[in-house]
This record gives structure tokens, C-alpha cells and sequence, in this order.
């Protein structure tokens, strides 16, 4: 008979071992986002003219309704007219005017560390200048509020010319006549200035030409415009008020989507004179409020919270033009925003002041590794479903998402947790701590089968959580994944009798059982495991081709990732790769290979055979148990059950000292570029509801540090 020596196989140089690693994503190291534009008329010098022509043309000018000239600031006449900063219950807030002086309150959220931005371009900064005869701005070098037809001016008559005479009435008539064309003609031309004005029925695609009567006004359209169309959420409209049309448009959405935007609402300021501002060339500062619904993410459950800010724009007319464009910077959208930096809601966790064990106690007192690390985790990272509520901030964040300090606007405080209690049984951990203090670089977990608590986590290797961190092949203990493929396939049961040769060759590599030993013909299966022997299990990899990752996740819930309830951290604490095959696969059936495992995964192996069914392992109260698979089959979980005895009876764990309840399985697996092999043992005891895994790195033998180890922690649970 081979012993727990024979647990380890020795397969050729060429074989690949696996060295500790840590799974991404686990909680310490490792061993080793309409309105309309309002068209308006364009600036048109009249040429100056006398007599009857002039008389008709100025009878006609007074005959012809004035200009409409929205009030400044509105951009709908209609509405219903919210305080600044609320959203009312339909979820829109008209824009409206802000009494003057507009001033923003001291306090406003992201003001600092700077205040709103009041620098802008030099005069002339822009699109560049595109004279048109579609839009006649007046002689050369005059600007625009020099026109005579541009505010509604009347050009001054030019005085009458010297001279005249007689003539027949031929003469008479035909000066009457031509005199009349020509005020016919004039009449026509004013007709086309003051009523078919250009640009009234085609306004230009990017910006727009405001009809107020002064540049203040101009500047107060057209931000009214464009607060206008982003409230609707026509952002192609808004943009193309812009002198950045497409960078606009992005900008605006990506606004929307990274605070998942509902109720959304803008008030208008009054403007007034930007720096830089000349008569040539006005330049409008119009500061405006915003009210938003915001959340901290797009689900029905996300935090959310109304926000309330003050931000401003500049518009401007382009030089040598009639058109208005809003001068676009990120911090149009909210001060202090920059080309490389964006708006962000983030939801804040629940304070919690005092990590606790299920007994009231502080994890702290038991100066483990593993529990101070969740202690931290959960603390930075708590449950909001506990009780506590989490909070709702808007931050500024860089490219790579990273907050920029004091740039965060407390929405919501979030609650707080005077203690936030663990399942981590007093009892089981001090037993557990007790247990690990027996080898350096040991760890274990117990876990609570019947509903999957995680009753202690014990570290005894410096800094290190190997507990829930360690990354290693699980040995022989992946056994008991094995048998269960083979018991489901019904290629054994645990009388059949398989027989366990010294070496097995499989496409090339040959592996030898540790020291050579062998079990022969007819050696009944149960044997086979509870002796350990590696090469048992070898020569059924042509029936194991994916049966293994498989039966690992739709039996024992492996192979996918666990929320164990530290924040909303998930993690894998177990890998079999589903398309291994040959020697990879044939490593596998005895438990090393690319095989990867952690005592929480191996643990709840144990606990999932002691009950026949899988319960995912928690830390908290509060975590939910999303992860699920399918009761292992009776006769499937019984024949584990009687193989697992038989360890405890008569195999390699025969001389431990268990009792009459315990089933058990020990485990060596080599890993290359260590001195000794990995130490491992599962175990469970039906009578006081708990299942165990132990891990010792570089040391020896299962039945010699990880069992003894076991022992001591289930004696001292009692």
C-alpha cells in the first residue's frame, strides 16, 4: 500500500508546474453622458437719395410693422418660472431672466479651487471673417453698429442738389417718369432691406443672427438659444451655436451620460461686457444657473440626487459678419472643467466606524492578516444595503478617472455604521488562529455548511491573506472534483477496481507515482483515493475533456467569481480551464497542472459534500448569495462521502486523530522553485456543521502539516 507519500507525482523535466500566484481583483497580495433660432434680419446700409424716391421710400419705411424683439434672456413664452436651483416636478425648468447684477453665491459647488472663467480670446479670435453679399455690413472698415439698418435707424436723407431748369412738358413727363420708376425701384429695395430681409427665411448653419437692439441684447439671444437647446436636449442645435460645433456635441453628451442625467434645466443671466470686448468686435459674458437630477450609476438602485451650480458663456460677433456664435470651452458646461478633464458622480459608501466579528468583537483584536485587510476593505467600501444609505458626490476627474483634489460637491452625506458586524464566529477564529500558529505560512478557513458563513479566516504568514489570496494548485484535494466527474459519468463507483501503475505515459510524458509505489489490479476505487495514488486517476483524462472546469462550476459553484460581501468586489478563488486536454488534463485529474485554488474554494468544496449542495461562502449579513449550482446527485454525494471516510480510516489520514464524524481529504502538490511541496487537507464534520481547508506553503505532506493542523482546529471548535 502507498501512503501520503504517494501523493505527489514526478512527471518528466518537460512537465510544467505551477508557482503562487494572487487572482486579479482579490483584496491583498499573493505569496510569491428644441428650440428654434430665431432668424433675424441682416444690417444693411441704405444709400442716401432725395426727392420723391426718398419721400416714398421713407413713407414706405413707416408704413412697415417694427422688428419683434424677444426680451432678453427668454428663450420660450411660456413656462412655468422655478426659483433658481430647484426642478420642478415635471422636470424641466424654464430659462428666465436673472435680475441684474448677475452674481453667483459664494459657495457654489465646484468654484473652487477656482472661480468661474472670465478669460476669453483676443478681439478677433474665432472663425475667421467671410465677407457675404447675402449679409451687406456697410462700407468697409464701419462696424456693424454703425449701420443705419441695423437697430432700426433711419439713414439720413442727402440734402437736395443745386441747379434745375425748364423744359417742355415732354421733358416734364419723362422726368415724372423716370422719377417714378425710380421710386418704384426703391420702394422694391426697402421692400427686400425691411421685410424680405436676407437671412430671414435661410438663418446661416452655424451660429446665428440676433435681432436685439444692442449688443448686449445680440449676446442674451443667443445664449438664450443655446441654453435653450441643450435643456431640450437637442444638442446638435446647441452645438452649432458654437464656434466648435463637433467638439460641442461630444462634450454635451459625454456631460449627459457620466452623470446619467434626467431632470435637466438652465436660467439665464443677464449679460454684460466681456474683457475684450470692443464695438467692432462685442463680446457678451452671460452667467446662467443649472438644476440636474444626477446618479452615481444607470440602474433603478443607484443613488441619486438633484444638483444645483452656477456657470457662464461668452458670445461673441464673428468680425466683419452680422453672425453671433457662443464662444465654446469645457467650462462652459461647469467652471474649472478642462479639455483633459470630465464631470463624474460617484456614489460614496456608508462610514462605518468599528468592523466587528458576529459576536460584537473588533476584528483588530485578532491581528490577522487577512482580517485586518477586510476590516479596511469593508470600512472603505461598506454596504448600503445594511441599513446605512450611501451618498451621492459630483467630482472632477482626469482621463484615467482619478478625482482632482477639492474639486467634489457633496450632494447626498452618506450614512455611517457605528459597527458593521462580520460572520466570523469568536469561537472558530481563535480555535483557527490557534491551529495556523503550528507551521509558518499557513492559513485556513472554516466555513458553516448548511448556509455558507464563513465562520474564520486564519493567516500565519507575515502580511499575507493566503486564506482568500493564495493562487496554487489544490493537490489531491481536487480529487474529490475527480471522483465526482467520474461518479457522474458512471465510469466508477467505489468498489470498481482500478488499478494504479508506478509511471503512466500520456502524449509523451510519463508520470511516476511518488516513489515509485503502486496499487494493483482490482484495487477497489475507495483505496485508490484514500491512499492517494496519483496515477489512479491519470488514465481517465480521455473521459475528463472539459468535465473537470465543468463539473467544478455546475456542481461546487467554482470557475466563476464570488462576492463574499466586501464591497462590490467579486473575485475567483478557483480555475480549471476548460480546454485542457493530454498531459495538461491528466495533471489536472490528480490536482496540479494549471490548476489554481485558495482554501475559501477548497473549503467550500468540503461543505459542499457534507450537504450535497453548493451555498456560496459570505463574510457579511448583508451579502447576497447570487452565485448558485446544481445538488450533487444522492448516490454521487454518498460514494464522496464513503471515500472521504476512508482517508480518515484507512488512508493518509488514518493516523490524525479524527473522529468518528469526520471525512476528510489530504493533498501534496510540487510546485516548481520550491524547496518542499504545498500541504493541503479538506475536511468536514457533519455533527458540528463545519468544513475546513488548510494550506501550507512550502512545507511537506498533507497528512504531515496541513492534517495536524486540521486536527487542532476541530478538537479546540468541539
Amino acid at each position: 500500500m502507498t501512503s501520503e507519500t504517494s501523493d505527489t507525482s514526478s512527471p518528466d523535466p518537460s512537465d510544467a508546474r505551477e508557482q503562487p500566484g494572487a487572482p486579479a481583483g482579490q483584496p491583498a497580495a499573493p505569496p510569491t453622458a428644441p428650440t428654434r433660432v430665431i432668424a433675424a434680419g441682416t444690417e444693411t446700409a441704405r444709400p442716401s437719395e432725395t426727392g420723391p424716391a426718398a419721400a416714398a421710400a421713407t413713407r414706405a419705411e413707416a408704413a412697415l410693422p417694427a422688428d419683434p424683439v424677444p426680451p432678453a434672456g427668454t428663450v420660450s413664452p411660456a413656462g412655468t418660472v422655478s426659483p433658481a436651483g430647484t426642478v420642478p416636478p415635471d422636470g424641466t425648468v424654464p430659462v428666465r431672466a436673472i435680475p441684474a447684477p448677475y452674481a453667483a453665491p459664494a459657495a457654489d459647488p465646484l468654484l473652487t479651487p477656482g472661480a468661474v472663467s472670465d478669460a476669453f480670446p483676443a478681439a478677433g479670435a474665432g472663425p475667421a471673417a467671410t465677407p457675404s453679399a447675402a449679409y451687406p455690413v456697410g462700407r468697409p472698415g464701419e462696424t456693424v453698429y454703425h449701420t443705419s439698418g441695423v437697430y432700426g435707424a433711419r439713414a439720413k436723407p442727402s440734402s437736395p442738389q443745386p441747379g434745375g431748369g425748364g423744359g417742355g412738358s415732354r421733358r416734364t413727363m419723362i422726368t415724372a417718369i423716370v422719377a417714378g420708376a425710380l421710386a418704384v425701384v426703391v420702394l422694391v429695395v426697402l421692400l427686400v432691406v425691411l421685410v424680405f430681409k436676407p437671412g430671414s427665411s435661410a438663418p446661416p448653419a452655424f451660429g446665428m443672427i440676433p435681432t436685439g437692439s444692442s449688443a448686449q441684447q445680440d449676446g442674451e439671444q443667443v445664449a438664450a438659444a443655446f441654453l435653450a437647446a441643450w435643456q431640450g436636449g437637442d444638442l446638435a442645435t446647441a452645438a452649432k451655436l458654437t464656434d466648435q460645433p463637433a467638439t460641442a456635441q461630444a462634450a454635451l453628451a459625454t456631460y449627459a451620460k457620466d452623470l446619467n442625467l434626467r431632470k435637466f434645466g438652465l436660467t439665464a443671466g443677464s449679460g454684460a461686457a466681456a474683457a475684450g470686448s470692443t464695438a467692432a468686435a462685442p463680446r457678451q459674458a452671460v452667467g446662467f444657473a443649472v438644476s440636474a437630477s444626477v446618479a452615481g450609476g444607470s440602474g433603478a438602485a443607484a443613488v441619486r440626487a438633484a444638483w444645483a451650480y452656477h456657470s457662464s458663456l461668452t458670445a461673441y460677433q464673428k468680425p466683419g459678419s452680422s453672425v453671433w456664435f457662443v464662444r465654446w470651452q469645457p467650462d462652459v458646461m461647469a467652471p474649472n472643467l478642462t479639455a483633459a478633464t470630465h464631470l463624474a458622480a460617484v456614489t460614496v459608501p456608508p462610514t462605518v466606524s468599528m468592523v466587528t466579528d458576529a459576536n460584537g468583537g473588533n476584528l483588530a483584536q485578532y491581528g490577522d492578516a487577512g482580517l485586518s485587510n477586510i476590516a479596511g476593505l469593508l470600512k472603505a467600501a461598506a454596504p448600503a444595503n445594511g441599513g446605512a444609505k450611501a451618498g451621492l458626490d459630483v467630482e472632477i476627474q482626469t482621463t484615467a478617472g482619478k478625482p482632482v483634489a477639492n474639486s467634489q460637491a457633496v450632494l447626498t452625506a452618506p450614512g455611517n455604521y457605528p459597527t458593521l458586524s462580520t460572520t466570523i464566529d469568536a469561537k472558530a477564529e481563535s480555535a483557527a488562529r490557534a491551529a495556523v500558529a503550528m507551521h509558518k505560512q499557513s492559513s485556513m478557513v472554516a466555513i458553516q455548511p448548511s448556509t455558507g458563513k464563513i465562520l474564520a479566516i486564519a493567516n500565519n504568514a507575515g502580511f499575507n491573506d493566503f486564506a482568500l489570496t493564495a493562487d496554487v494548485a489544490p493537490g489531491s484535494t481536487m480529487k474529490t472534483i475527480t471522483s465526482t466527474a467520474l461518479f457522474n459519468a458512471g465510469l466508477v463507483s467505489p468498489a470498481t477496481g482500478v488499478a494504479c501503475p508506478s509511471a503512466y505515459t500520456v502524449t509523451g510524458i510519463t508520470y511516476h507515482n511518488d516513489q515509485n509505489e503502486t496499487l494493483p489490479a482490482g484495487t477497489p476505487f475507495s483505496t485508490d483515493f484514500a491512499q492517494s495514488c496519483n496515477n489512479a486517476f491519470t488514465q481517465w483524462w480521455p473521459h475528463l475533456y472539459g468535465k473537470l472546469a465543468s463539473t467544478a462550476k455546475d456542481y461546487y459553484g467554482l470557475n466563476q467569481k464570488w462576492n463574499i460581501g466586501i464591497g462590490g468586489a467579486s473575485a475567483s478563488y478557483f480555475h480549471a480551464p476548460a480546454t485542457a486536454s493530454g498531459s495538461e488534463l491528466a495533471q489536472e485529474a490528480f490536482g496540479e497542472g494549471s490548476l489554481i485554488a485558495s482554501p475559501l474554494a477548497m473549503a467550500s468544496v468540503a461543505a459542499t459534500i457534507d450537504t450535497g449542495q453548493f451555498r456560496q461562502p459570505v463574510l457579511t449579513l448583508t451579502a447576497k448569495q447570487s452565485v448558485t449550482a446544481k445538488p450533487l446527485p444522492r448516490q454521487t454525494d454518498a460514494d464522496l462521502k464513503q471515500l472521504m471516510r476512508a482517508v480518515v480510516t484507512q488512508g493518509t489520514g488514518a493516523g490524525l486523530g479524527f473522529g468518528p464524524t469526520v471525512y476528510a481529504k489530504t493533498g501534496t502538490a510540487d510546485i516548481q522553485g520550491q524547496d518542499q511541496p504545498n500541504s493541503w487537507l479538506i475536511a468536514f464534520d457533519p455533527t458540528k456543521d463545519i468544513a475546513v481547508a488548510c494550506l501550507v506553503v512550502n512545507a511537506g505532506y498533507g497528512a504531515q502539516f496541513a492534517g495536524p493542523e486540521v486536527a487542532a482546529f476541530l478538537h479546540a471548535f468541539g
